[in-house]
């Protein structure tokens, strides 16, 4: 006869016991730990914590900016396609403006003509403008494939945006300035304006996203923190190399990311770099891939610059062995 206890207790003590799930967990918590694809939560303080409140706010602002200028350009890709051919960028420029808010699409301009088109522009251009312009946005006005139906309505949607847009333009301002005197607070913010190929927003926008640099013991944690550490790639039992990690965060990446896009434009010593790293004949990197090893060589650089409180020195940006490689490889 079975004992009712003994099955109740030898029930209690398997529903506490480690399930495969249980062991499942732990194994893939030790295996972020070991890959370092983890973080520990971080609360910025002081001017820090203004420079974050700032880069998020900025992202945002941005975020929007761009979605009304797409949206704007959209439209006008429907009701007036052949403008680019006037105005290159037509939402820069006061003259470019002021005909998107008063006659920006065909039949308006059309009813304008030449001395209409003209007097509309001088009211945001002081200085002469050309008649051969005016003239030029006539013609393709007449030969327009653009949509000519609900103008009106179409008008007034572009004004609100245009609106919106140059509000946003200001916000954006406002936000930079501000961005420039808390880095100019940080006591170090000169030192990192003094590299070429980094501005006030970057400079900013990257020191909200990781804080105190001083709290790193090293410049490969904050790369970790930007999820460019690596680790294994692999599918179940299929394995294929390492990758970065990308588990950190994204906008400090996106960050990094536009920061090596500028470097290896402007900056003699990451344009070097960057070159080798694409055409060297052993392990070339894909421009993507390069531009992941410009990032970390920025923290890097960024990093001992702070820590020593030393100026930028371009001869000292590569070390001598980097040097040889570069130099053998020419």
């Amino acid at each position: 006869m079975v004992n009712p206890y003994h099955t109740k207790r030898a029930k209690e003590l398997d529903d506490n016991s480690p399930t495969k799930n249980d062991k499942k967990d732990a194994l893939t918590i030790a295996k972020l730990v070991s890959d370092g694809r983890y973080y520990e939560v971080y609360m910025p303080q002081d001017v820090f914590a203004e420079l974050r409140v700032l880069s998020t706010a900025r992202i945002s602002l941005m975020k929007r900016y761009n979605a009304i200028k797409n949206t704007i350009t959209a439209m006008l890709d429907e009701y007036f396609p052949e403008i680019v051919t006037v105005f290159k960028n037509p939402l820069k420029g006061k003259a470019a403006l002021q005909i998107l808010k008063s006659c920006p699409f065909p039949a308006l301009i059309l009813k304008l003509g030449v001395e209409g088109i003209l007097a509309e522009i001088k009211k945001a251009v002081k200085k002469t403008v050309g008649r051969k312009k005016a003239k030029q946005l006539l013609e393709v006005a007449k030969t327009s494939i653009g949509v000519g139906y609900g103008i009106a309505s179409a008008k007034l949607k572009l004004g609100l945006m245009i609106e919106e847009l140059e509000l946003l333009i200001k916000q954006l301002e406002q936000i930079e300035r501000a961005m420039e005197k808390a880095l100019a607070d940080i006591g170090f913010g000169d030192i990192i304006l003094r590299i070429p190929g980094i501005g006030i927003v970057t400079a900013a926008s990257f020191f909200g996203e990781i804080g105190d640099p001083m709290r790193f013991d090293n410049p490969r944690q904050i790369s970790r923190m930007a999820g460019y550490n690596l680790v294994e790639d692999s599918s179940g039992k299929n394995k294929s190399g390492t990758v970065i990690s990308k588990r950190g965060r994204k906008n400090l990446r996106n960050i990094l990311y536009q920061i090596a896009r500028t470097m290896v434009a402007v900056n003699n010593e990451m344009k070097e770099l960057y070159v080798y790293l694409k055409t060297r004949s052993s392990n070339p990197l894909k421009r993507k891939q390069a531009l992941v090893v410009i990032a970390k060589k920025v923290i890097t650089v960024i990093y001992n610059l702070v820590k020593k409180k030393a100026e930028y020195r371009a001869e000292l940006v590569l070390g001598e062995f980097r040097k040889n490689q570069i130099k053998q490889a020419a």
